[in-house]
């Protein structure tokens, strides 16, 4: 419960008021009522795993983390600075004081059927929840905000954290109670996404609601992240006050540079300077510390030592900054002792409610007309613009932005962010999606540290506004120096199948990113693959049509070939009789200038022509470097391409962004007859007597999949061929002999499997022979199953990998997917929409609709297999590896008749329902 403005008031039990005796609540060192594995003084195991920044609704950070035994001095001055309302509302009486005896159970927790969070900003605390269980799945739960932080969301995220915990603990169900006067803790309650059922009971409300996620909690626990990392960004980009610490006096240093480019960028707030020696540097007075500074900086840019930043920080904290740029080198890029250095600057910045871009950042960039904005070293302020730009790279962010200034390209926003310890491409993302200044969003990622995240983010803000990502080092699936992200174990190709999942525009450099955004953001986008090509040669028109076949889009009304000698007017009536045609979705132009000068006189020509077009046209002028040029009276520019390649390339990358943004996303997939209940409550069984993980065994394999409507074929081992004949009896005629070694399995192609066995002499006679010719490689042992229709063996997974999480993988059966790799991945959730595409993107897909007239397959079965599977590795992380082999989808049905499954502890993923900050 939270006391006063927030959420003020709730009682649990144990939590006491004067002179009250609790049942259960007896000496120091008795077990808690309920609590049937720790006593109060046990010790129990500190679960770290649930400690957590967060950001807040005001944009600050917080740190949050289960309370300890030496919190208890915390706990009385938090309890001090209460007012009497706050007390009453939280304990239904006055308090002045805590006894010692209700301080002791407060601070002394098992972390189990008595839970208990601080919220702290630097050493302070400033919010207090906890619960604590009644019964088997049920806790009461309680909250307490310092009157001087209510309003800043700090509830609402403490029960997200309590609910994830007891989740986790096998509590399903929280209840409180609440005095009807406390509107506020009755409005976070019901604002939170839950169903919240109330009585009056002596004139006390009683709450009560369940707490396992729903579509609608998680919507509302989305929206209140959004909006809390949104103004977060906010904050740095449109700082009202800077101060500059580390600026030199010496020409050519990287501080002096910073000062200047500030400087020069017209930043219209306050400029402040910190200089231990100079009392003015480039004209800017300087002061000695930040203390001295009369009014408290807004955001603060660290140049100094990497010796030196940590104390800067402890300054920046001490007068409340919400916001530094580090671009100082030398933390975790540098090896042990940095990334130490790089952990304690996070630390810091975030406990004290600040947001760190860096270090070893190039810093940002904002070009409203309003603020001119430029913390970096960029020596001018790029052009306005509509483009958002986020450079993970120091070293890139020059090349970059170069890039952009040379093609013309006005820019809204930019962010480097070095060594992204904190502030990430997820959050530029969250702000560009509210940023009217902002239409496109270019990412250039060197590791993603979140992508679970990214994909949640991106699958909303594309279907706005287009999202460009190149990411380096996707050969290796590397990490860069000073990069610390958790390694991860699927294929490369895992991250491409998220960012088309997701609706992103995938290239391969920063040349074709910049090639794809002056399309995106001067014209407008087609709505189909058709398209139309004119051009002052035969060659070239060809080229540009075989280009245009090769990248999947259909060429239509010609090629249109000019004469050589065609100038801007033959261009222009050319281009507007293209233009008419209702068939035509997208134009390519190209020219090759037989005179210099002539190509701008072309593009002139072409602009006036295409600035009222609904369809975009884009031109490739050999004597013209790519970028945009020149732009008609309605802003409308025609990108231009050095190389008709690059033209149509960048072309379909848009028209596949078109496509899918038009379509519908997709209903996500909630097959019936689920049970994740029960499902949870198995595994937790299993890893209770096996808590390193195992596989699983069959009949555990079985009873698993059956909680999600998974219905695997039973396969039966046998010892002798009589025993063989029982079990197809048992089983049903006819039935399949393999064998059960594991370099055996699914191997048919040596000869190890009999299909279709339909009586006792022939069982009898293959089990003989089988277990003669392999008993000597090992593969004596078998089994029997029965037999399923004709069909497409197909092969489903899902894993959980470290850093994407769930990803389930789909190809068909044998060499397809085991030689060729020809396999495709999806992060769940997943739509329906998502599924159908899973299926269909394989190269062998054509199998499961009839190629070469086989019959047609009964895929809408398939489907719902991979819809069940992909719900299950949604909800059970402690799932780490399911295999269904083989999948035979046959012309009515889709049979599983194998399947492996490997369970292990909860690997604690990211982004799972609770909010917490990670470099991402």
């Amino acid at each position: 419960m939270v006391s006063g403005g927030e959420l003020p008031g709730a009682t649990v039990p144990g939590d006491t008021v004067p002179g009250d005796t609790v049942p259960g609540d007896t000496a120091p060192g008795d077990i808690v009522a309920g609590a049937s594995t720790f006593g109060v003084d046990a010790a129990p195991a500190y679960p770290s795993h649930r400690e957590a920044d967060i950001v807040l609704r005001d944009g600050g950070t917080a740190h949050l983390r289960p309370i300890r035994p030496e919190d208890a001095p915390g706990v009385l001055a938090f309890h001090a600075r209460q007012s009497p309302e706050s007390i009453y509302f939280r304990f239904f009486a006055p308090m002045p004081r805590l006894p010692a005896k209700d301080l002791h159970r407060f601070t002394h927790v098992d972390h189990v059927d008595r839970v208990a969070f601080v919220c702290t900003v630097g050493d302070e605390i400033v919010g207090i929840g906890r619960y604590d269980r009644v019964d088997p799945t049920t806790a009461e739960v309680a909250f307490n905000i310092r009157d001087d932080h209510h309003g800043r969301g700090l509830g609402s995220v403490i029960l997200e954290h309590l609910a994830a915990a007891a989740r986790e603990n096998g509590v399903r169900r929280f209840v409180a109670d609440v005095l009807p006067q406390n509107t506020k803790m009755l409005a976070v309650f019901s604002d939170a996404g839950y169903e919240v059922r109330h009585r009056l009971e002596d004139g006390v409300l009683s709450l009560g609601f369940d707490i396992d996620p729903t579509e609608r909690l998680l919507a509302v626990m989305e929206a209140r992240e959004h909006r809390a990392e949104l103004v977060s960004v906010q904050a740095l980009f449109n700082p009202a006050r800077v101060a500059v610490v580390g600026a030199s006096r010496r020409p050519g240093t990287i501080g002096n540079r910073l000062l200047a480019d500030i400087l020069a960028g017209g930043f219209t707030g306050g400029l402040d300077l910190v200089h231990p020696e100079a009392d003015a540097v480039l004209g800017v007075r300087a002061h000695r510390r930040l203390d001295d500074l009369s009014e408290r900086p807004d955001l603060v840019l660290i140049a100094v030592p990497a010796e030196s930043v940590l104390d800067v920080v402890r300054d920046c904290a001490r007068r409340r900054v919400r916001g530094l740029v580090v671009v100082s080198g030398g933390f975790a890029e540098t090896g042990a002792e940095g990334l130490a250095r790089q952990h304690e600057l996070v630390r810091l910045a975030r406990a004290n409610g600040m947001r760190l871009v860096g270090p070893n950042s190039w810093g940002i960039i904002n070009t409203d007309p309003a603020v001119r904005l430029n913390v970096s070293l960029a020596a001018t302020l790029p052009r306005p613009g509509r483009l958002g730009l986020y450079c993970q790279s120091g070293a890139m962010s020059v090349s970059v932005l170069d890039s952009a200034v040379r093609r013309g390209l006005g820019m809204s926003t930019f962010l480097s962010a070095g060594n992204r310890a904190d502030v990430s491409g997820n959050d530029c993302m969250q702000y560009w999606e509210e940023d009217d200044r902002t239409d496109v969003i270019a990412l250039y990622l060197e590791s993603t540290g979140n992508p679970r995240k990214f994909s949640r983010i991106a699958r909303r803000l594309a279907r706005r506004k287009p999202v460009i990502v190149v990411k380096s080092g996707t050969s290796s699936f590397g990490t860069p120096p000073g990069h610390a992200v958790r390694a991860a174990r699927v294929p490369r190709e895992a991250f491409d199948a998220m960012l088309r999942q997701s609706g992103c525009v995938r290239v391969g450099n920063v040349h074709q990113l910049f090639d794809v955004a002056q399309l995106l953001m001067h014209q407008p986008l087609p709505s189909g693959p058709e398209v139309a090509v004119v051009a002052n040669s035969d060659a070239l028109a060809a080229l540009i049509a075989d280009a245009c076949t090769g990248r999947g889009l259909d060429v239509v009304d010609g090629p249109v070939a000019l004469p050589a000698q065609a100038g801007a007017e033959e261009f222009r009536e050319a281009l507007v009789a293209v233009l008419a045609d209702d068939r035509v979705n997208s134009v390519v132009t190209g020219f090759i200038p037989p005179l210099a000068g002539e190509a701008e006189s072309v593009l002139l020509a072409l602009t006036e022509a295409a600035a009222d077009a609904t369809v975009p046209v884009v031109a490739c002028l050999l004597d013209l470097p790519a970028g945009v040029h020149c732009e008609s009276g309605g802003g409308r520019a025609i990108p231009t391409y050095r190389t008709p390649e690059e033209a149509v390339r960048a072309l379909a990358a848009v028209t596949g962004y078109a496509s899918w943004r038009d379509r519908h996303p997709g209903t996500k997939v909630d097959p019936a007859g689920c049970d994740p209940a029960r499902a949870r409550g198995l595994v937790t069984s299993w890893l209770e007597r096996s808590p390193e993980g195992r596989g699983l065994t069959c009949r555990e394999a079985m009873d698993l999949l059956a909680c999600y409507g998974i219905a695997l074929w039973p396969s039966v081992r046998v010892a002798d061929p009589d025993h063989a004949v029982e079990a197809a009896e048992e089983l049903g005629w006819p039935v399949v002999v393999k064998p059960t070694a594991p370099q055996l399995v699914h191997r048919a192609d040596l000869g190890g499997v009999r299909l279709d066995l339909r009586n006792a002499d022939q069982l009898r006679g293959e089990v003989a022979r089988l277990r003669e010719r392999l008993a000597p490689i090992g593969g004596g042992d078998l089994a029997v199953q029965r037999m399923a229709p004709a069909g497409v063996a197909c092969v489903v997974r899902c894993g959980e990998d470290p850093l994407f999480g769930p990803v389930v993988s789909f190809g068909l059966g044998g060499d397809a997917s085991d030689l060729l790799g020809d396999v495709s991945h999806r992060i769940p959730p997943l739509t329906d929409v998502d599924v159908a595409d899973l299926v269909r993107s394989v190269r062998a897909a054509p199998k499961l609709f009839g190629h070469r007239g086989a019959a047609l397959v009964d895929v809408p079965a398939l489907e719902d297999v991979v819809a069940r599977v992909s719900r299950l590795g949604d909800d059970l992380p402690e799932v780490a590896e399911l295999e269904l082999n083989p999948v035979v989808v046959a012309e009515e049905g889709a049979a599983v008749l194998g399947a492996v499954v490997r369970i292990a502890p909860d690997p604690h993923r990211s982004d799972a329902g609770r909010r917490e900050l990670t470099a991402g």
